[in-house]
């Protein structure tokens, strides 16, 4: 599960109204066909010929990205973009004269990035629309006050763009809704309370915005809420009592990257059925509660950054397949046998978590899916070795920080293997020539010799080491 399921299942729906649009139709509604060639004509770039079939004297019904359901009107308007290739996309402003596509519950335009303007009017005017989808493009400015006449709305994804100002205590009147995306955007100010009244929310929203204050307590009449994303924002205080009413029903608990303080309420042991747990980046203190244990359905579990003491509660689940406790005041002098049994780890993150054991005696249930291990700045002795010849696909290790003590001219690593970082540890030897495949490295303030592999890193990646030599440190003596 996942914080886009929601917008699948919309997504899901317009598929479904294509597949049911009688695209033999030889004819669509004049007003349709003016509103649609309208939107065409504020489209200055379509490199990829999104909009080549639309052209005059033919029905609009079969037009791409636009189906009928029933009859001559036009109800569904989906052209989504290329978002990680945006020079396929669209350009250009959305016209207001989609408003005359008064049978319109359906409009998906995103991933553009390049689609431009103010919030679009035209939206208020559409009295049948139901789902809206314009994330990741470049609109601008505020959110209406109005946009509460969005009387029907059961979707409004605004999600990715350059929103400013608050958010519209009118939402408050969108009762209807079951799903409010509006992060990462520029939004301003405090959640609005009335966001309460939205009772068959499921899925809700507001990370990577500019928000602040306490996070209301809310959330007691959520009752089907499932997805709580309010990361990357700047909330503070504690979290409300309300969030504990969401324990039969909520599966991700985003919150990272907030001022957010208190100890972490007992309340979230409770929440069987919690998937993704990310409080990471805040200032969360006091110990893990004991009844973490309970979260058997966990795959993500985010910690970090904080400053949380004490021993950390040992856990049975087997679903774990991210785990990151770094940069705490945990103590723990190992790295936890209930860690070590996980059979699917892909990331591991443990850095400075007051490890003190010899890495020889860490034998892992499975390393075949670790992606990610940082073991940074613990007092981790013994030798990587073994470990990075075991894990066949690992992208990234970092040690850096610990006692580890090896001959580097025998280290072997996977193909895959891009970040390594054993700076300040007590390794010698030559470095090794795999290295040269490597995208980052850093192996300063060790005890390495010899002359360098030729490499493209930089002077930094092996300074204070013993006699080391080549390019880009001081020529060899011959």
């Amino acid at each position: 599960m996942n914080y886009f399921s929601f917008t699948h299942f919309i997504f899901a729906v317009i598929i479904f109204l294509q597949c049911f649009s009688p695209t033999g139709a030889t004819t669509c509604h004049p007003d349709d066909e003016a509103g649609l060639l309208a939107f065409k004509s504020g489209i200055t770039q379509d490199p990829s010929g999104m909009l080549s079939s639309w052209k005059n004297n033919t029905s609009c019904c079969s037009w791409n990205g636009v189906s009928c359901v029933s009859g001559d009107r036009v109800t569904v308007l989906s052209l989504l973009g290329f978002l990680k290739k945006p020079v396929r996309s669209l350009s250009g402003t959305l016209s207001p004269s989609l408003a005359k596509l008064q049978y319109l519950e359906v409009i998906s335009l995103g991933g553009h990035r390049n689609i431009t303007g103010p919030f679009p009017q035209f939206l208020l005017r559409l009295p049948k629309i139901k789902y809206v989808n314009i994330e990741n493009n470049n609109l601008y400015g505020p959110l209406p006050a109005n946009i509460g006449t969005l009387s029907q709305l059961e979707d409004l994804t605004l999600r990715g763009n350059k929103f400013t100002g608050p958010i519209p205590v009118s939402i408050s009147n969108l009762s209807r809704l079951t799903g409010l995306f509006l992060g990462d955007n520029l939004l301003t100010g405090t959640i609005p309370s009335g966001i309460a009244n939205l009772k068959l929310l499921q899925n809700l929203n507001l990370g990577g915005n500019l928000l602040r204050g306490t996070i209301p307590n809310i959330f007691e009449s959520l009752t089907q809420l499932k997805f709580l994303e309010l990361s990357r924002n700047g909330f503070s205080g504690r979290l409300p009592p309300s969030i504990s009413s969401l324990q039969p029903t909520l599966l991700v608990l985003s919150l990272s990257q907030n001022n957010l303080s208190g100890t972490i309420p007992d309340y979230i042991s409770s929440f069987i059925k919690l998937e993704n747990l990310d409080l990471s980046k805040n200032r969360f203190s006091g110990a893990v509660p004991e009844g973490f244990a309970n979260l058997t359905n966990i795959y993500t579990l985010d910690l970090s950054h904080n400053l949380l003491t004490g021993s950390f509660p040992d856990l049975i689940a087997q679903t774990i397949q991210i785990l990151d406790l770094s940069y705490n005041q945990f103590n723990l002098e190992t790295i936890p046998d209930w860690v070590t049994s996980l059979p699917s780890m892909s990331l591991l993150k443990l850095a400075k978590c007051g490890i003190k054991m010899s890495l020889d005696d860490w034998k892992p249930a499975e390393t075949l899916y670790y992606y990610y291990i940082d073991l940074s700045n613990n007092e981790i002795s013994g030798s990587p070795e073994w470990l990075l010849n075991q894990t066949k696909y690992l992208l990234e290790f970092r040690a850096a920080g610990n006692k580890l003590r090896f001959d580097m001219g025998n280290l072997t690593f996977a193909k895959t293997l891009k970040t390594l970082d054993l700076s300040k540890n007590l390794a010698f030897g030559m470095v090794t020539e795999m290295v040269t495949g490597l995208q980052r490295l850093n192996l300063s303030r060790n005890h390495l010799c010899g002359k360098l592999p030729v490499t493209n890193f930089t002077a930094s990646a092996f300074a204070g080491n013993d006699c080391l030599c080549g390019s880009p440190l001081s020529p060899c003596l011959v």
